[in-house]
């Protein structure tokens, strides 16, 4: 429904969905959970978020980061687990299901 006065609710940020390229634009709602250090700096351990249904690992990351910009800081040591499969960053397509689950796993040490 159009409406030209004031809105009264406003979308989110992490709600729309980030534009795809070519036939990716149909979107997903996946859940990301955060551990460790991801966890620290986004300020919580989960949400949901819409996310084009064609993404590469690193596109997925920088829609994470438009959300969370504190992130940015371990871009180079934090991987991600899809449907508990690990995935590095980089240029690999990732085909996400409504529902699906993204693990934001930074490094983690201890002795």
């Amino acid at each position: 429904r159009l409406s030209f006065g004031r809105r009264r609710h406003r979308e989110p940020a992490a709600e729309r969905c980030p534009p795809g390229n070519g036939g990716s634009m149909r979107c997903q709602q996946v859940s990301v959970l955060y551990f460790a250090r991801s966890a620290e700096l986004a300020g919580l351990r989960s949400e949901t978020l819409s996310v084009p249904r064609q993404i590469t690992s690193l596109q997925l990351w920088e829609e994470i980061v438009k959300v969370h910009p504190r992130l940015a800081v371990i871009r180079d040591q934090v991987v991600f687990a899809v449907r508990q499969e690990y995935v590095l960053l980089g240029d690999q397509l990732l085909v996400l299901q409504p529902g699906d689950e993204v693990a934001v796993i930074p490094p983690i040490s201890g002795g």
